[in-house]
């Protein structure tokens, strides 16, 4: 009767030590799955925001020297843009709590639960 109490915590002591080696290792994969999503978000993002950065100067240099033009002087142009941006940015500056942290705040969030969510 000792022999088979001993032998079935034996196996009871390994199963829970095989479990929590499994739970474990699962935690693991699940993390390295969340992070390998956010860096490649994070990645794509980047990069489409190089190429919109550029897009963008190159569009407003063309702008800028289109006012000018009509302007008579191409500093004008340059000088119309400059302000319009400065309103923009001092709009921002005032709500970037509430426009620009809130969103990106809520982005990161979606993300990081969006896998748990789907697989529970």
């Amino acid at each position: 009767m000792r022999k088979l109490i001993s032998s079935l915590t034996e196996s009871l002591f390994d199963n829970v030590k095989e479990y929590i080696n499994v739970k474990l290792e699962l935690f693991k994969l699940k993390l390295v799955d969340k992070i390998s999503s956010l860096i490649s978000t994070f990645i794509t993002v980047f990069l489409l925001l190089i190429i919109s950065v550029i897009f963008f100067i190159v569009f407003n240099i063309g702008i800028a020297l289109l006012i000018g033009e009509c302007a008579g002087k191409p500093y004008i142009g340059f000088l119309i843009l400059a302000a319009f941006y400065a309103i923009a940015g001092l709009i921002l500056f005032l709500g970037r709590g509430s426009f620009i942290k809130s969103a990106l705040v809520g982005i990161i969030i979606r993300k990081i639960y969006k896998n748990g969510s789907e697989k529970n």
